[in-house]
């Protein structure tokens, strides 16, 4: 009869020492790794944001003095005259 399931202070101390390992591995990788793979991110957005902004300046060659406009106004709005009755006032002294 084998008692590997059983709980006792041995498997108990096994089991903290696995965590702790764990944790210390995890913790050394990320100091080691992570400056590297946080530069690759930042070079990444940062190589996004130049690739946006020299299509947007492709995009406008605007000469000096001549004027955009980048969007064309709603002109279907219409007055919404069931909202009530215009009643003029007079100021009394």
């Amino acid at each position: 009869m084998t008692y590997l399931n059983e709980a006792g202070p041995v498997n108990f101390l096994k089991t903290i020492l696995i965590i702790l390992l764990v944790y210390y591995a995890i913790k050394f990788f990320a100091k080691l790794f992570g400056p590297y793979l946080i530069k690759k991110a930042v070079d990444k957005v940062q190589k996004k944001a130049e690739q946006q902004y020299r299509s947007q300046q492709q995009d406008s060659t605007v000469e000096v003095g001549e004027t955009v406009i980048d969007k064309k106004p709603n002109s279907g709005k219409e007055s919404n005259n069931s909202v009530g009755e215009y009643v003029d006032y007079e100021e009394i002294d």
